[in-house]
């Protein structure tokens, strides 16, 4: 399918048009990617949840399966791109997409031409172009230099997919919990500040004008309630027949609206508020990697693959693949005992002990042990049953001595 049908089979026969570093179909739906006051980035929480979750991903170990990019495996698991090493690049993508629902990835060319890295690009500071019947991706750095590349090598991350056929869609409906945030901290900022204050409550003895109980108050203010007031004394003239501290209760937020907004943000971003404060255990862990972490691998293995390799090399098995020690967070009990099950019956050898105790890996730690008790995989049968020849011929010998000795017995 040449370029130009598959611009039209995209977006079916709509014009482009550049808006605000971002494309829009005419007559068709247009992405945004921020929802409020600068977007879900710039709030406490949903920022903590974004980099929990981009944190957690970024320790994701990139393995390439097959011979065509073999040379580039420590590239891709030390430092794919010139700015970033892999867990830096692994964390951009996942905030990416967690910000904006979308994220690029534009392969790193030689000077002949050869795949030698891989670079994530924001969508918000990019658009889709058409020029001399060929699409291009055309992205903003952030020095302000561009680029273009042909759209077909170009990745593509996305999460919350419907109306767009390239872009996940945005977080505005997330909106009314960032304003329940920011009026919430607005209230809890204003309350503190007017809980701190002393206030008194005064009673004037004999009829004053207007303007002077507003001169009075700002004396008596000046005189018994500012720094210069270092005796801890208040005094008063007859001016004033009463005088009375109002007492100030400190402000205390409410603990339905912040469970609230607390479950509509953990909701959002398919987390917990467990796993942001790092008090979770492996049941935790395991819900939360088979539900959040492990979906974002698939596709970042998917995406990678489908731009790094031709469709005959992906025929021949050649795949990038991101996978995770899932036993991290488990128990010292459950490390244990996978431990001891798995490297008995060979399915694990000691550098895979290793990884799942978090210790560096050992000489020799690539061979796998059976319980025999316990040989090497390699040498089974060379150390195990004798040969069924030497069996026989130690029967005889044993049998003929019985004989001889029986011989002996008899002649006594």
């Amino acid at each position: 399918m040449g370029d130009i049908r598959f611009l039209d089979y995209l977006f079916h026969g709509k014009k482009l048009q550049y808006i605000d570093s971002y494309f829009q179909m005419l007559g068709g739906y247009s992405p945004t990617f921020t929802s409020y006051s600068g977007g879900v980035y710039e709030m406490d929480l949903t920022r903590t949840a974004i980099n929990s979750f981009a944190t957690h991903c970024s320790k994701l170990k990139p393995e390439i399966e097959g011979s065509a990019l073999k040379r580039l495996e420590k590239t891709l698991q030390q430092k794919p791109n010139y700015f970033m090493d892999t867990a830096k690049f692994i964390k951009r993508l996942a905030t990416y997409v967690a910000v904006e629902h979308t994220a690029f990835i534009v392969p790193i060319e030689g000077r002949d031409g050869s795949l030698c890295g891989w670079y994530p690009l924001r969508a918000q500071r990019c658009e889709v172009v058409e020029a001399a019947g060929q699409v291009y991706l055309r992205y903003l750095f952030g020095n302000g230099e561009h680029g273009a590349i042909e759209f077909g090598r170009v990745g593509i991350m996305t999460d919350f997919e419907y109306k767009d056929d390239l872009f996940g869609e945005d977080n505005r409906t997330l909106k009314p919990t960032m304003q329940l945030i920011h009026t919430q901290n607005e209230g809890i900022i204003n309350a503190v500040k007017n809980s701190a204050n002393i206030r008194f409550l005064a009673k004037v003895a004999n009829m004053l004008k207007p303007e002077d109980i507003k001169k009075e108050r700002k004396r008596f203010t000046e005189e018994n309630l500012s720094a210069e007031n270092d005796s801890g004394m208040i005094i008063y003239d007859n001016k004033f027949s009463e005088l009375k501290q109002v007492e100030s209760k400190p402000y205390t937020p409410n603990a339905l609206q912040m469970q609230l907004i607390q479950e509509n943000v953990c909701t959002h971003f398919g987390t917990n508020m467990d796993i942001l404060q790092n008090k979770f255990n492996e049941e935790t862990w395991n819900a939360y990697y088979e539900g959040k972490i492990e979906p974002f691998a698939i596709q970042l293995s998917l995406v990678m693959s489908n731009m790094s390799y031709t469709e005959r090399e992906r025929a021949c098995g050649n795949a990038i693949m991101f996978s995770a020690n899932r036993l991290q967070y488990a128990s010292n009990a459950t490390k244990l005992q996978v431990s001891t099950q798995l490297f008995d019956r060979a399915l694990i050898n000691r550098n895979g002990v290793m990884d799942i105790w978090n210790m560096p890996h050992v000489e020799g730690g690539e061979a796998y042990y059976i319980r025999k008790e316990y040989e090497q995989v390699g040498g089974l049968g060379k150390g195990g049953e004798e040969p069924q020849a030497d069996v026989h011929q130690k029967r005889e010998a044993g049998e003929d001595a019985q004989q001889q000795e029986g011989g002996v017995m008899d002649a006594d």
